[in-house]
């Protein structure tokens, strides 16, 4: 048998729970939960045919439809399977064996994995117990010469923290030898973004993805923004047909139905409210949230609580193993949210 890298031996393995999801009231992986825009799967029937799946993906379009859409030159930007793969061509660009990479704790769970695959040394700083508020001063101290990245989601999964533009300028000033990555997966939500600083900020990249807000998860598409020479880097280091025709042309549909995503998002934002008002009513600890979950606090009830939901076919998210006592419920409908609390009720009250 080959021996793997010593890296690779040192890390745990990540299992995400995704099996038999099917016919389930979904609301653990933070997906839109009533899916993507029509308008986007009418666009795929009207493009794709056998002769188009013969041919190696073509982004000329997908391209110059997204610089417009995001407010960006062609090349400043490009397409990634994911925030995953945007995560992982950061690192294998920028990130070399035993370099220094801060995160935070908890969070997006990929980051520590591409940084632990690269060989490299993870400082973690926790978000403030209690509150879990964003620690900007631990992490402007963390910051050393020797940082070569420093990958952020803002908001924050699972905590739903979110930074301000002036904290993330300061963190940009503290790290210039470093890679700094904003990952605005929750954007739509939070509206906080750093994007337009690209041209003023050499060491910021962002990333989005579609497989939020737009519900195309199963499409595995994103896009990853810097300067002009960082993005030539990252290219370098890139697999060239990393994103399927499908996912393109569906990215394409996507930001084109403007008024499907801002309805839903208005939609999310109202039944974010009904969560908290139902949950506070219930004596039940919450979290403040600028993404579409909410995190709250069952205690050692947080397993139980977990799996009798999902007995009653309503699925959620147990944290309680880095947050501990911490359940994250994805924000859905309105009437998603109701039948949520209503299962909560009962739950809770036995």
């Amino acid at each position: 048998m080959p021996e793997p890298r010593e890296a690779v031996r040192r890390m745990a393995p990540y299992s995400p729970p995704s099996g038999g999801r099917d016919g389930k009231l979904r609301l653990d992986f933070n997906e839109n939960t009533v899916g993507c825009s029509p308008a986007v799967v009418e666009f795929l029937r009207e493009h794709l045919s056998a002769s188009q799946l013969s041919i190696y993906p073509e982004y000329a379009d997908a391209m110059r439809e997204l610089a417009e859409f995001f407010g960006v030159g062609e090349d400043e930007f490009t397409l990634t399977n994911g925030t995953d793969e945007a995560i992982q061509v950061l690192v294998n660009t920028f990130v070399d064996d035993g370099d220094e990479v801060v995160l935070l704790k908890p969070s997006y769970a990929m980051y520590r994995f591409y940084a632990e695959v690269a060989g490299a040394h993870v400082r973690e700083l926790e978000y403030r117990s209690e509150t879990l508020d964003f620690p900007l001063e631990e992490l402007l101290a963390s910051i050393t010469p020797a940082t070569r990245a420093v990958l952020i989601a803002n908001p924050n999964n699972p905590t739903g923290t979110a930074i301000g533009p002036d904290g993330i300028r300061e963190i940009l000033g503290a790290a210039p030898g470093a890679a700094v990555l904003i990952d605005e997966a929750y954007f739509e939500f939070s509206e906080i973004t750093a994007l337009p600083w690209i041209h003023e900020y050499s060491n910021l990249f962002v990333s989005r993805t579609f497989s939020k807000v737009y519900g195309m998860a199963a499409m595995r598409c994103g896009c990853l923004f810097s300067a002009v020479a960082n993005v030539a880097w990252l290219k370098k280091a890139q697999s060239p047909y990393s994103v399927n025709s499908m996912a393109a042309l569906a990215a394409r549909a996507a930001i084109r139905d403007r008024a499907y995503v801002e309805a839903y998002v208005d939609e999310v934002l109202a039944a974010r409210a009904l969560a908290y008002e139902g949950l506070h009513k219930l004596g039940i600890k919450t979290f403040p949230s600028e993404a579409n979950f909410i995190l709250f606090q069952a205690g050692e009830r947080a397993i139980p609580i977990r799996d009798a939901l999902r007995e009653r076919g309503v699925l959620v998210r147990d944290r309680s193993y880095e947050i501990p006592g911490c359940v994250r419920v994805t924000i859905g409908t309105r009437v998603q949210i109701e039948r949520f609390l209503e299962e909560m009720k009962t739950l809770w009250t036995q």
